[in-house]
């Protein structure tokens, strides 16, 4: 077994221990890139579209209340229809100063379960979703979610509504790793939430974590692999 993969493995049993929940959830503007601070950035294959694929399971505390994802991906459009999840074309694949950007599909969420007996949870996406990569050690991504991008709903016992980046649009901070398939990797990604609901519900969360591993193959040549350079 690669370093990688145990590395990804420990990665996934830290986010079942910490307690957290669903979705590509939002981080603080931290995560982000400025030109000042970075290198130069080359996304390969240029032009190509990529697939993510979760890895294992995506988690996401909601208060008392555990969310845990089996299936969740973000596909390009059939046909190739946008340039959403697809690497720039050359020149525009390279940044002598920064960060490569991509737009995404949002991502779909599937196989949802709680913690709490008698609550069932439903995830749901929307909007112009993006991710930046930017070439170092480790590499970097940052997932930027449009307002208002991502919300779980529960229901059952306990009926609430957690929307991700409530008020604007949010940065989430993941490592890149170069490999076959590579991989995004996110880390106790902290998430500015808003919930409502009645009796139950943790309304005092402003924030959260998000801890995920994603798959990230070449829709365009399954042979290739989608790599982050200087």
């Amino acid at each position: 077994m690669t370093a990688r993969r145990l590395r990804s493995r420990a990665l996934l049993a830290s986010g079942a221990g910490l307690a957290l929940a669903s979705g590509l959830v939002l981080a603080g503007s931290a995560g982000a890139h400025t030109a000042d601070d970075a290198g130069s950035t080359t996304i390969a294959p240029a032009g190509h579209y990529f697939a993510a694929t979760l890895n294992g399971k995506a988690t996401f505390q909601l208060g008392p209340v555990v969310v845990t994802c089996a299936v969740s991906g973000s596909q390009p459009t059939a046909g190739g229809g946008d340039a959403n999840n697809q690497i720039p074309a050359a020149p525009a694949n390279h940044n002598d100063a920064g960060p490569v950007v991509s737009g995404l599909n949002s991502p779909t969420y599937s196989s949802c379960t709680t913690s709490q007996a008698g609550v069932s949870a439903t995830v749901t996406t929307s909007g112009a979703w993006s991710v930046a990569m930017q070439y170092g050690t480790p590499t970097t991504a940052t997932l930027t979610i449009p307002t208002g991008g991502l919300v779980v709903q529960t229901t059952g016992l306990v009926s609430c509504t957690v929307t991700a980046a409530p008020d604007a649009a949010a940065n989430l901070a993941a490592t890149f790793d170069n490999g076959a398939p590579s991989q995004l990797v996110v880390t106790d990604g902290p998430a500015p939430v808003k919930v409502t609901g009645g009796f139950g519900c943790p309304t005092a969360t402003t924030s959260s974590l998000f801890n995920a591993i994603y798959d990230i193959t070449d829709a365009t040549d399954p042979s290739s692999q989608i790599t982050v350079s200087s």
